[in-house]
């Protein structure tokens, strides 16, 4: 089983609980406009790699995963739009008694019969979900994302109907997802939810900008100051509300 990536990370702290080995994945359907990994959007390029070399890699930081109560995490991109190589990867995982978490949008849940069997052998072998909801509003959704949000609600529902744990993560930008009135929208989705261990405010940065110059792309967020602390914290209060 091969699959495409774009890089590893060995030891990464924030992406799930403990050390974890990170797997960013090639290919993602949304285009955020805040996205500091635009290089990771276009499918079926990046590194081919087999399921076999990663875990053979992984091996190497098993003693730093045990220690820490870490484990492995897949993010990318959409790490979703290559599920035959997560459901593997994740086998293997497991077998050595790994902890699994996939890091997703949702932006390439189906509905589609063939998908939805996928998903339900991949629950299996998953641990944990980190699940970012970009935007509440399904119009300014596809403004800041160039998709709308219903089948992202929909996947966040399916993990709560299945009871997979699930960490919220919500990216904070000025004038674009900190108007109270959505965070207070998306509050109120998030208690609709059974399976919410964790919310999570990530501030925005502009830490990928340069990515978007070297690819010959208009970074559409200029001009955009990260937020302020105490944004941070009150966009953490109402998301936190119950």
């Amino acid at each position: 089983m091969k699959g495409y990536i774009h890089s590893i990370e060995s030891y990464g702290t924030v992406d799930g609980p403990g050390i974890r080995y990170i797997v960013f994945m090639q290919g993602c359907l949304l285009r955020c406009q805040y996205c500091h990994n635009p290089d990771t959007w276009e499918i079926g390029k990046g590194k081919e790699v087999t399921v076999e070399e990663i875990i053979e890699d992984v091996k190497s930081y098993l003693p730093f995963m045990e220690a820490s109560g870490g484990g492995i995490t897949v993010s990318g991109g959409e790490p979703l739009l290559q599920i035959d190589f997560l459901i593997e990867l994740f086998k293997g995982c497991k077998q050595l008694g790994i902890h699994t978490t996939i890091d997703s949008s949702g932006g390439c849940y189906s509905q589609d019969k063939e998908f939805q069997q996928k998903l339900i052998e991949l629950m299996l072998y998953t641990d944990l979900v980190l699940l970012d909801l970009k935007h509440i509003d399904s119009k300014k959704h596809r403004k800041l994302t160039g998709k709308p949000n219903e089948h992202i609600l929909t996947f966040a529902r399916y993990l709560s109907d299945i009871y997979k744990p699930v960490w919220i993560r919500h990216v904070l930008v000025p004038g674009v997802t900190d108007y109270e009135e959505d965070l207070v929208r998306l509050s109120a989705f998030i208690n609709t939810l059974e399976n919410v261990e964790k919310i999570e405010i990530l501030p925005y940065h502009q830490l990928g900008v340069y990515k978007w110059e070297a690819l010959g792309l208009k970074y559409p967020l200029a001009g955009v100051e990260p937020p302020t602390e105490e944004n941070v914290e009150h966009a953490k209060e109402i998301l936190m509300r119950s």
